[in-house]
């Protein structure tokens, strides 16, 4: 902490402390083996020692804690706190004592002072206490400035402030992925990396999603008829690592059914994280709110509804497709299905599926037959809109795994 200070002598006398929870003792210890010179005197000695374990002596940490030394880092979204402390190191009575403490940041100026009224006097050897908090929401160079103004007996008016400037640092690393399924469901992986030099304890990670999708959190296995998660009992995060949280968003009911409102969404949600770090020590951050590429369908999406994981050869199976309107104007459709080398469709080629409203959508069911074995692609679809004699080609609807009947 720098430390800027009046070189006017005062009556008064400013202290400014950071208030942090204390760590546990750490020893090193010194052993031999009983052969060498000193024998057992190591031993006897980490035995007599108030800071070691007793029965685990070698362990390098104590059963007591230790005063924080020194100011330490501050990370973005942890509360900071500080006490402050004005003496009045004269012999005499000081008059309409105010003390104000602000915060500057990069972009804005707060007031952390409890209370902004003046005291009416402080004897000698009396003080003024205040503590202030505050959570830490801007990376970067912070300034706590201390300001004190009083008046001596003889009504002389006096002021003076004190500059305290210390670096707010970036905890996690967050780094997001969007990915969007044939369906209008949308999965969310979230990197979280700890770039501290000290274990977190992941108290919650959570997605709260936007006004249009409900969420489903993935990081959890079933066991035993309840969920377990996929971290194990104890989520720590070790300095440097980095983990993978999965969330999948739903459009809600009122909104699935309007193909061109979520065709648009962009907004998702955003990540809600907490943590505890040291004894207990927590911290939480919000990320801004995050956003993806909207999909572009087009005017006419295809998705597909049933398909059956595995065919046998030469073997008639059913899929359902389904074909929404994504465009602002009533389509009249037609379908046609072509033949590939390896997958023949089964039935009428061009017939028409009738009109098709801005926003609606119908369920396709069609019939084919695989001739060619292993891993094939669904493709030789084409949708044609009547009114505008405009084509739809559909190569790669699906995929499907062709086997010998047994």
């Amino acid at each position: 902490m720098d430390v800027s200070q009046a070189k006017q002598e005062h009556l008064l006398a400013l202290k400014v402390m950071r208030l942090t929870k204390p760590t546990l003792f750490t020893n090193l210890p010194v052993t031999c083996e009983e052969r060498d010179l000193p024998g057992d005197l190591f031993g006897r000695l980490m035995q007599n020692d108030p800071s070691t374990i007793k029965g685990a002596e070698t362990l390098m940490l104590g059963e007591m804690l230790t005063l924080p030394q020194n100011f330490g880092n501050i990370f973005l979204g942890e509360t900071f706190s500080s006490y402050i402390s004005v003496h009045n190191d004269s012999s005499q009575v000081v008059k309409d004592i105010l003390v104000k403490a602000d915060l500057q940041t990069s972009s804005q100026r707060l007031n952390l002072s409890a209370s902004n009224s003046t005291v009416a006097e402080l004897k000698p050897e009396c003080c003024i206490d205040d503590v202030i908090h505050h959570e830490v929401k801007e990376i970067g160079t912070h300034i706590l400035v201390c300001a004190v103004s009083y008046t001596t007996q003889y009504g002389e008016k006096l002021y003076f402030r004190k500059f305290f400037k210390f670096q707010v640092l970036k905890p996690l690393d967050v780094k997001t992925k969007f990915y969007n399924a044939e369906t209008d469901e949308v999965f969310l992986e979230a990197q979280i990396q700890n770039i501290t030099t000290s274990p977190m304890f992941m108290e919650k990670v959570s997605l709260e999603p936007s006004m249009m999708y409900n969420v489903t959190e993935l990081n959890t296995v079933t066991h035993q008829d309840h969920g377990v998660s996929t971290f194990g009992k104890m989520s720590y995060l070790q300095p440097m690592d980095t983990r993978q949280y999965l969330y999948c968003l739903t459009p809600k009911p009122e909104y699935a059914e309007k193909a061109g409102v979520i065709k648009g969404v962009t907004v998702i949600g955003k990540l809600d994280i907490v943590w505890k770090t040291n004894l207990g020590e927590r911290g939480r951050l919000q990320t801004s709110q995050l956003q993806r590429m909207a999909p572009g369908y087009g005017d006419i999406r295809l998705s597909m509804e049933v398909i059956p994981d595995t065919v046998s050869l030469e073997e008639p199976f059913d899929i359902r497709c389904k074909i929404t309107n994504c465009s602002e104007r009533t389509m009249d459709l037609l379908v046609d299905m072509i033949n590939t080398a390896s997958v023949h469709w089964c039935g009428v080629s061009g017939r028409p599926l009738g009109k098709l409203s801005p926003g609606a959508s119908l369920s396709l069911p069609l019939t084919l037959l695989a001739s060619v074995q292993g891993l094939q692609t669904i493709s030789g679809l084409r949708l044609t809109d009547s009114f505008l004699k405009r084509t739809y080609e559909y190569d790669d609807v699906a995929q499907v795994c062709v086997v010998c009947p047994s």
